[in-house]
């Protein structure tokens, strides 16, 4: 969802840019902790397959709602290994594929739950 931005006038005429509340509520995956791996690359990787496995989840059991309201780190890691495309420590995920099997498992739980 895009950020908007709405100019609100005070007494004085001073316009201030307010940001919307509803993002508070947004469900969307978290970024996992820095602990699970000091690589960003890696981390990112986890964070994509973290959505695979929920939206898969999710769409397998008819459950709509936010799909990463409980979070196992553990099992994001254990499942991973299924997902390592390199050699490569740094590298181990192609995270741009994982991204696009992502968005694809998101598009059709929003399709299926109707959001």
């Amino acid at each position: 969802m895009p950020l908007t931005l709405s100019a609100q006038t005070s007494q004085g005429g001073f316009e201030t840019m307010a940001q919307p509340t509803e993002d508070q509520t947004e469900c969307k995956a978290p970024r996992p902790p820095k602990e699970l791996d000091s690589f960003a690359y890696v981390r990112n990787g986890y964070r994509e397959i973290l959505r695979i496995d929920a939206y898969q989840t999710a769409i397998q059991s008819d459950v709509c709602g936010c799909p990463f309201n409980e979070i196992d780190w553990s099992l994001v890691v254990g499942i991973s290994k299924q997902y390592v495309t390199s050699d490569n420590p740094k590298l181990p995920f192609d995270v741009i594929d994982l991204r696009s099997q992502a968005d694809g498992l998101e598009a059709e739980f929003l399709d299926i739950c109707g959001n």
